[in-house]
C-alpha cells in the first residue's frame, strides 16, 4: 500500500473561511459527518447544527447536537428553524446522512428498498428544499452540498438500493442547482469512494477484502473522513463561488479504469 505525507487527509488545520457563517450537517455523529463539523469549526464557523438519529455530543458550544431522523419531512424544517433561532442565519446545508446495507437484488425486500429511498433520497431532498426556502426568504446567497457516492454510476454488486439512491442524490443536486441559481444559491455534491468509517468497516477492516480493494485504487489508500470534509468545505466556500450543479469525485482514482495489477491482489 502506498502512502504520502498527507495520507491522513488532514489538510489545513485552522482558518477563517467560514467566519460568521452557520451550517447544518446531517449524519453528524461520526465518520465523514463529524469530520465536516470539525472542519467547519476549525475554519471559524459561527455555529453548526449537528443532526443525527443517534445521540452525540460536541465539546465546542458553537456545535449544537440535534437528534432526529432525516426521513421524517419535519426534521429538515425543524433543523432549519433551530439554526435560525440559535444563530440568526443559515449559510450552508450539508445533506450527508445516508445508509448502505448490502442485499442481493433477488433478495431485496420492499422494506430494504424503501428504507434506502426514505433516508438517502427523501432525506436529502427535504434538507435541500427547506434550506433553500430559508435562504431565498432571507436573500442569503448560500451553499448546499449533498453526499452522493461513486456508486451513483460505478455500481457495486449486492448494493442495488444504495446505488440507485446515490444516483438520485446526484440528480437532486443538479436539479436544485438549476432551479436555485437565480437566487444565488449554489448546490453541489461529493462522490466519495471507500472511506475509513464504520459504514465501510466490512471492507476497510477485512484482512482479505481490504488488499483487494486497495489494488483498484491508484493512490493506494482508503480515504479518511477529513479527505471528504475538505472537499465539502471547498465546494461550500467562496473559492468555489462559480461552481454549481457539479459532483466532485473523491476516490483516489478508483473509477479511472481497470488497473493492471489485479493479479497481484492479496
Amino acid at each position: 500500500m502506498r502512502t504520502s505525507p498527507d495520507s491522513d487527509g488532514a489538510g489545513p488545520r485552522s482558518g477563517s473561511r467560514f467566519a460568521g457563517r452557520t451550517a447544518i450537517v446531517t449524519g453528524a455523529a461520526q465518520g465523514m459527518g463529524r469530520a465536516i463539523c470539525d472542519r467547519l469549526l476549525e475554519e471559524g464557523a459561527a455555529g453548526v447544527i449537528a443532526l443525527d438519529r443517534t445521540e452525540h455530543t460536541y465539546s465546542d458550544e458553537r456545535c449544537v447536537p440535534l437528534i432526529a431522523d432525516v426521513s421524517d419531512p419535519r426534521t429538515a424544517l425543524n433543523a432549519v428553524q433551530a439554526c435560525l433561532e440559535r444563530f440568526g442565519r443559515l449559510d450552508l446545508m450539508v445533506a450527508h446522512a445516508g445508509i448502505a446495507e448490502p442485499q442481493a437484488l433477488l433478495d431485496t425486500t420492499d422494506d430494504h428498498w424503501r428504507r434506502h429511498m426514505s433516508i438517502n433520497v427523501d432525506g436529502v431532498f427535504f434538507c435541500v428544499r427547506e434550506a433553500a426556502r430559508a435562504m431565498v426568504e432571507r436573500g442569503t446567497h448560500g451553499a448546499i452540498v449533498c453526499t452522493a457516492s461513486i456508486n451513483a454510476w460505478h455500481v457495486e454488486e449486492t448494493m442495488a438500493s444504495y446505488n440507485v439512491s446515490k444516483a438520485a442524490v446526484h440528480a437532486i443536486a443538479r436539479s436544485a442547482a438549476i432551479d436555485l441559481g437565480r437566487y444565488g444559491i449554489r448546490v453541489n455534491a461529493v462522490a466519495p469512494g471507500v472511506v475509513d468509517t464504520p459504514l465501510a468497516a466490512l471492507v476497510v477492516q477485512n484482512p482479505e477484502l481490504a488488499p483487494l480493494y486497495l489494488k483498484t485504487i491508484p493512490l493506494g489508500r482508503f480515504a479518511q473522513p477529513r479527505d471528504i470534509a475538505n472537499a465539502v468545505l471547498f465546494l461550500a466556500s467562496d473559492e468555489a463561488s462559480y461552481i454549481t450543479g457539479q459532483m466532485l469525485v473523491i476516490d483516489g482514482g478508483q473509477t479511472l479504469g481497470i488497473p493492471g495489477n489485479l493479479e497481484d491482489a492479496g
